[in-house]
């Protein structure tokens, strides 16, 4: 099952960040995918304060992970500069402990991922608009995939 969904927009971005925040809970994990400038870090940034999170999310780039505190604790990873290596670290603590993860750049670490867990590749139309192609992984994020909407 694929989901599409266009917006045309900062604001509709931050409308459907929102409706999926509000079927997220630990230990999900969100894996985003597009060019350089899809808009990856706005989505995540959007989705991070619907979750609560105060704090400013900008890229993990050159730290790999950041962490923050919201409703639920709240990951920020970017693989990107893991595309040669097989340092492990720690996956299985961040993907099935008490917080929601955001992986940009998860093609990279595709092993290591979860078996279930939402995949969405952002694409950029043109403008301010983007196309969202959203592909559950498991029961469970198929029924988010049936429920979010903007």
């Amino acid at each position: 099952m694929l989901k599409e969904i266009v917006v045309h927009g900062p604001q509709e971005t931050v409308r459907l960040a929102a409706a999926l925040a509000s079927h997220l809970s630990p230990p999900d994990v969100v894996t985003l995918e597009g060019d350089l400038g899809a808009g990856k870090t706005t989505f995540t940034q959007a989705l991070a304060k619907a979750l609560g999170v105060t704090r400013t999310v900008n890229s993990p780039t050159f730290t790999i992970i950041k962490q923050y505190e919201g409703r639920y604790p709240f990951n920020h990873l970017d693989v990107y500069r893991l595309a040669d290596s097989d340092e492990d670290l720690g996956w299985d603590e961040l993907f099935y402990g008490d917080a929601i993860s955001v992986v940009e750049w998860a093609h990279l670490i595709e092993n290591d991922l979860p078996k279930e867990r939402l995949a969405i590749t952002i694409r950029h139309l043109g403008g301010d608009s983007r196309q969202f192609v959203i592909q559950p992984f498991g029961t469970h994020f198929e029924e988010i995939c049936e429920a979010i909407a903007i």
